[in-house]
């Protein structure tokens, strides 16, 4: 068996934490993202969204998530979200009438 240095120890110690925080910021966005879209009305959804896209950016800071990679999860957030407001006040106009 390879002798284990004390840095290469160090280094297995270290990643591991950084691959629980980073795992903490990845299942959190999954879940805020879901979230948003579990919204009853626009307030609410809209809400959501804010806190979710501050989520994405405290967690590019942190080094989660590359800038590109949260900048594409907030592009295809906001997409979906536009879709989902219109849906939503179609649903709100059709159960007025």
């Amino acid at each position: 068996m390879a002798k284990r240095t004390k840095s290469a120890l160090k280094n297995a110690r270290k990643n591991l934490k950084r691959r629980i925080r980073n795992k903490y910021y990845k299942t959190r966005t999954k879940n805020l993202i879901k979230s948003v879209f579990l919204a009853e009305n626009r307030e609410e959804a809209e809400k959501r969204l804010k806190e979710t896209i501050s989520f994405i950016d405290h967690a590019t800071s942190k080094g989660v998530f590359h800038k590109n990679t949260a900048a594409r999860k907030k592009s295809r957030l906001m997409k979906r979200f536009s879709e989902f407001i219109i849906k939503l006040e179609e649903n709100l106009t059709s159960l007025e009438k």
